[in-house]
């Protein structure tokens, strides 16, 4: 046994780790979500160029690939796990659940293509607020599965918008088109990039994001969401 895993092992003695989703103690080889959980979200099998997130961003924008990995419902585990990672300061939910989901991308014959990962930006006022930006946790799990280079700096969040939870269709869009901005183009020509988000509702964050990187010459944009909402 290494050292590391000894103290983690000491330490739980202690003070049990418990799952974030349920609230039982873990046990080892758990990783702040328990085994029962982790199999019991509802998991997507969206893994193909044909499915109903692809489908969102019919006639809207050009991407190459999109993929969930979970069904994101009100009052759901998920949904308690999202909620987790934005906004109690679970940054391990983000990472781990975004490693399981690159090693899903990694078997996909297009995901497996992308040259780099760009997390959706928030602006840096949220991030003081916060603490941290969550898709860019969710990119770094999905780097360490793709081991694929990680750019959280090319595309900018410059504007400032209020949440879009309540808003129609087309008002997040007018809402969110025209927020961000490439300030580094040189590491994104030519690139086939994924970008990562937490969860997708209409898509209009994602659409906006894409468009503003295929402004880029040559890009191909893939997406990728932890979670695709259903209501």
């Amino acid at each position: 046994m290494g050292i590391k895993m000894f103290i983690k092992d000491f330490i739980s003695l202690f003070y049990p780790i418990y799952c974030l989703a349920c609230g039982k103690n873990l046990v080892k080889n758990e990783e702040c979500i328990c085994t029962h959980c982790l199999v019991s979200l509802p998991k997507i099998n969206f893994y193909s160029n044909e499915n109903p997130l692809m489908d969102k961003f019919i006639g809207r924008v050009y991407i190459e690939a999109a993929i969930a990995s979970y069904y994101f419902k009100k009052g759901s585990t998920m949904q308690h796990l999202m909620h987790q990672l934005k906004y109690k300061g679970q940054k391990n939910i983000g990472e781990y659940l975004g490693l399981l989901m690159g090693i899903d991308i990694m078997e996909d014959d297009t995901l497996k293509s992308i040259d780099l990962i760009l997390p959706i930006p928030l602006h840096p006022n949220k991030i003081k607020k916060r603490g941290y930006n969550q898709s860019e946790i969710i990119a770094k799990g999905v780097q360490k599965a793709t081991k694929k280079p990680l750019n959280t700096h090319s595309l900018v969040r410059h504007i400032e918008t209020d949440t879009q939870t309540k808003r129609s269709h087309y008002n997040r869009w007018e809402n969110i088109h025209n927020v961000f901005k490439v300030i580094d183009p040189k590491p994104l020509e030519g690139k086939h990039i994924l970008l990562v988000d937490d969860v997708i509702t209409t898509g209009s964050t994602l659409e906006a994001a894409t468009h503003t990187l295929l402004a880029v010459p040559n890009t191909k944009v893939s997406i990728a969401c932890l979670a695709f909402a259903t209501f």
